[in-house]
């Protein structure tokens, strides 16, 4: 499937202006980059969808510790692409209100950072963590819906990160999106719980904490 380029989603960190159409994502399109957009138009490893398809038909495309076949697969937010064949790993992170990647090791490519959306209580005190982009975890440590997780490719549970008082975070969506900073408070305003962030130029803002995703 395709779109034409001056309609493409305003995430993605190319240019309006060039080839009328554009490939989109096979599924999770509204805000994620399809995978042969950003190997060939965004870091420019590749320069054909045939070259691309050469990697994936030989297992060499990693997106979150997964093989993927797919050249049009969907890269979220804090996705790792890992390419083993030539060493190179990137987190998916927002760099200028844009999704775009950054260069990490291979030992952080082995580990990413969810966001805890639910939970329901299993017998002998586990629970089933429901994380974003679909994925469960079962566990009897402490955590509450809101709270982020660290889990190592095989699942493992690392950290757990509420959100509070001095906490790095960035703000994933809204007016503020693609800023970072530390928590400074937590308070409740009618409905909505907000987070006021101060940023490296003392600058404060305040967000919904819906809207914010911890850095790690």
């Amino acid at each position: 499937m395709h779109v034409k380029r001056k309609t493409i989603p305003t995430l993605w960190p190319i240019q309006r202006t060039g080839s009328k159409w554009m490939a989109v994502a096979s599924h999770n399109n509204s805000d994620s980059i399809p995978l042969i957009i950003a190997m060939r138009d965004v870091l420019k490893i590749v320069k054909t969808k045939k070259e691309l398809k050469m990697l994936t038909n030989n297992k060499q495309v990693v997106i979150n510790d997964r093989v993927v076949r797919e050249i049009n697969y969907p890269i979220s937010l804090f996705d790792i692409l890992s390419l083993p064949s030539i060493k190179k790993f990137y987190k998916a992170n927002l760099i200028n209100k844009k999704l775009n990647f950054e260069e990490i090791s291979e030992k952080e490519s082995h580990s990413k950072t969810y966001k805890v959306i639910g939970k329901k209580n299993l017998l002998r005190k586990k629970q089933q963590i429901n994380l974003s982009n679909g994925k469960n975890l079962i566990s009897n440590e402490k955590i509450n819906v809101g709270d982020f997780v660290v889990l190592s490719h095989d699942n493992k549970l690392g950290k757990i990160i509420s959100l509070k008082k001095d906490v790095e975070v960035i703000v994933i969506k809204g007016k503020h999106i693609g800023k970072e900073g530390k928590i400074k408070e937590i308070y409740e305003e009618g409905e909505n719980t907000l987070a006021v962030i101060i940023m490296p130029s003392k600058e404060e803002v305040k967000v919904n904490i819906k809207n914010l995703y911890v850095k790690n």
